[in-house]
């Protein structure tokens, strides 16, 4: 599983010109699920986003995690974080979890996080989403488990 995270002041999702998901200051997170990828990857993966030390503390060091500081987490599904990019010149999708594998298991971190934390919004697995997001910092990482 990995997730690419980026600290946000503010992020959204879009479908059909609907806004689905927001948040204020936290975490958009970027989702790809790989075949090998189960319900013990989610809880190792949902551990890592909520305690990740990437906020700012009094001295202005990435000292803080997303529950210290009670922020936004914004989950969206993106399989094309799991494509193969090592040769040619257009990905391949073979390293990425079948669609239902996906599903399942996005939604278990979706159903996991909300238990966790407040302030969850998400975007909609499968469907064509627009994501607009103001960067913090910026501040991006690759998180893989």
């Amino acid at each position: 599983m990995k997730a690419l995270i980026q600290r946000v002041s503010r992020a959204k999702v879009e479908v059909e010109q609907q806004t689905i998901g927001q948040i204020e200051q936290g975490l958009l997170v970027l989702v790809g699920i790989e075949p090998q990828d189960t319900p013990a990857s989610v809880a190792k993966m949902l551990h890592k986003l909520l305690n990740y030390r990437v906020f700012a503390d009094a001295e202005d060091k990435m000292n803080l995690s997303l529950k210290d500081i009670q922020g936004g987490l914004l989950l969206v599904s993106q399989f094309t974080l799991a494509a193969n990019t090592k040769s040619g010149l257009r990905p391949s999708f073979t390293t990425a979890a079948p669609p239902a594998l996906g599903e399942e298991l996005f939604d278990l971190l979706v159903k996991q996080a909300k238990q966790q934390h407040a302030i969850v919004q998400t975007g909609q697995f499968g469907a064509d989403m627009q994501v607009s997001l103001t960067n913090d910092g910026p501040v991006t990482f690759l998180l893989e488990v």
